[in-house]
Parts: structure tokens; C-alpha cells; sequence
């Protein structure tokens, strides 16, 4: 038996990507499947706001330090 993949033999490197796929599908049909589907009122809604008048500020309370 060798441990080597760059001396593998072609059916070796065949298992290796049946075994990849395999595990690939299985994967994606978990997450498929594990996909909460149904709508239980969870939608999410925007409110529109509209901006009021420009204001200008001259001054602030705070203090500035430099």
C-alpha cells in the first residue's frame, strides 16, 4: 500500500473523487434539508422616513479639547 497521492494509481485517485462527491452531495442535501422553509409571521418590514427641514447647528454645548 502506498500513503502517497502523487504515486497513487488511477483507480486510487478515482476513489478519492467518488468519496469527495459523495460527501459534497451529502453536505449540500443536509443543508437543503435543514432550511427552515416555512413562514411563521418572521417577514421583516421597512419603514420609510421621509427627512424633515434642513437644520443648521452654530454652536454645540460640549466642550472642545485640543
Amino acid at each position: 500500500m502506498n500513503h502517497s497521492i502523487y504515486s497513487a494509481d488511477r483507480m486510487t485517485h478515482l476513489k478519492i473523487v467518488v468519496v469527495a462527491l459523495f460527501a459534497g452531495i451529502l453536505v449540500a442535501g443536509f443543508g437543503i434539508a435543514a432550511h427552515n422553509s416555512s413562514d411563521d409571521g418572521y417577514t421583516q418590514t421597512a419603514r420609510v422616513m421621509k427627512a424633515g427641514k434642513p437644520v443648521a447647528i452654530t454652536s454645540s454645548g460640549t466642550s472642545l479639547v485640543r
